[in-house]
């Protein structure tokens, strides 16, 4: 199927929120498992905790999306999101999360078609607004699987991602 001209921004932005909304919702089953302290605990010096994690993603997301995209100024501390060894309390945590997201998606869905197709440098990097968006959601996909990789080697638990659904059909031509 063609998408019609004019209609392709609201597909980016759809399926952007979508795959940011599913990440969401893996993140916070897995939190669910963790305790206050085990959330902060890093397996070793070169990784980070799940809190980390979750501060980072926070931090990057605020910074491509929001304050680049959304065209607000940048006040990103990414050092703060990896040194930070006993942060917010969990709900504290999931609700962050939450409200980044949220504030992303409203962002998105206020972009227009010029704004999707202007550069513009983060982190010393040059990308469109499309180039934004989908480091946004590739980055969030990447850390939401550390996190769910993490919680099943830790917690030994069958996450259930998607419990109910046949993942073994094959595409209908």
């Amino acid at each position: 199927m063609k998408i019609k001209e004019g209609i392709w921004e609201k597909e980016i932005i759809e399926n952007a929120c979508f795959r940011l909304d599913e990440s969401t919702r893996m993140i916070k089953k897995c939190l669910q498992l963790w305790d206050k302290e085990e959330i902060w605990i890093k397996p070793n010096e070169v990784s980070n905790s799940v809190g980390n994690l979750v501060l980072h993603i926070c931090g990057n997301m605020s910074q491509y999306i929001i304050s680049s995209l959304g065209e607000k100024p940048d006040n990103r501390n990414r050092k703060k999101e990896f040194n930070t060894d006993n942060g917010p309390e969990l709900n504290l945590l999931i609700t962050q999360l939450e409200r980044t997201v949220s504030d992303s998606k409203k962002v998105l869905r206020a972009t227009g078609k010029k704004e999707f197709l202007k550069y513009r440098k983060v982190q010393g990097f040059e990308f469109s607004g499309i180039g934004l968006v989908m480091h946004a959601v590739e980055h969030y996909s990447y850390h939401t699987g550390q996190i769910a990789i993490w919680t099943k080697m830790i917690k030994n638990k069958d996450l259930g991602f998607y419990n109910g659904l046949d993942l073994n059909k094959t595409n209908e031509i």
